[in-house]
């Protein structure tokens, strides 16, 4: 009797990862027809949230958990970002945000990590997706560090980090640092917002929209700066 090979073994069908992506597919299919059939929007499901939230003893930690389990329904991340700052204020929400946001992204980096492969190893490099597939294997930190900068899906890029296997230790120091520009810009959106969460007429804050619009572009910049010394040590 012939005993597999080596490369038999390396061919041969996960079924693990077969079944966890069906699994995957059947929570995505159960939450988009269950939000069409109720006629959730996203911004209604966020008032949904907030309102359980805001009556629980346990609202953080819930908060914290809905923030983390996220990614799996690629549910915008900005959304509920400007939700903590709604709920708990500027500082507090921030800080809340910052905390949750960066375990979101560790969960999709090891979902990520968990499926990734050897078809991600061949990509084309003239393509945009080949050429940061190879600068993140290249340098992962200021990599991920430029991406958190220019404000890209947010569970995209740890998706794909973790796909190509980068190293974790430095994948979540530039997720920290590269995700504060962002976290404030958008928490201060959500505490701009008086009012109904999901309501068509809220006012708004200005000087709350000033100072997120002033993250924004300083995120821009801290782009720009990274980009430059990139180019200065490695024309």
């Amino acid at each position: 009797m012939l005993e597999p090979t080596e490369n038999d073994a390396k061919h041969s069908p996960d079924y693990s990862k077969i079944i966890a992506a069906i699994s995957w597919i059947f929570l995505l299919i159960a939450y988009w027809w269950y939000s069409e059939t109720h006629g959730l929007t996203p911004m209604q499901t966020m008032q949904v949230l907030i309102n359980f939230v805001s009556t629980s003893p346990y609202g953080f930690p819930i908060y914290v958990l809905v923030y983390m389990i996220r990614p799996i329904f690629f549910f915008p991340a900005t959304l509920v970002t400007m939700t903590a700052t709604y709920l708990y204020g500027p500082v507090q929400g921030i800080a809340y945000a910052l905390v949750a946001s960066n375990l979101s992204s560790m969960i999709a980096y090891f979902i990520g990590r968990f499926f990734g492969g050897s078809f991600l190893q061949n990509i084309n490099d003239d393509n945009l997706v080949g050429k940061y597939a190879n600068r993140l294997r290249k340098d992962g930190f200021q990599t991920t560090l430029i991406l958190r900068f220019l404000f890209l899906p947010y569970d995209l890029v740890s998706y794909f980090s973790g796909f190509l296997h980068i190293d974790l230790g430095w994948f979540m120091l530039a997720t920290v640092l590269g995700s504060i520009p962002g976290t404030i810009s958008f928490g201060m959106l959500g505490a701009s917002i008086q009012g109904d969460f999901a309501s068509q007429s809220v006012t708004l804050d200005p000087l709350a929209l000033i100072i997120s619009a002033g993250m924004f572009a300083v995120s821009i910049a801290l782009y720009r700066v990274v980009r430059y010394r990139e180019k200065k040590i490695s024309p």
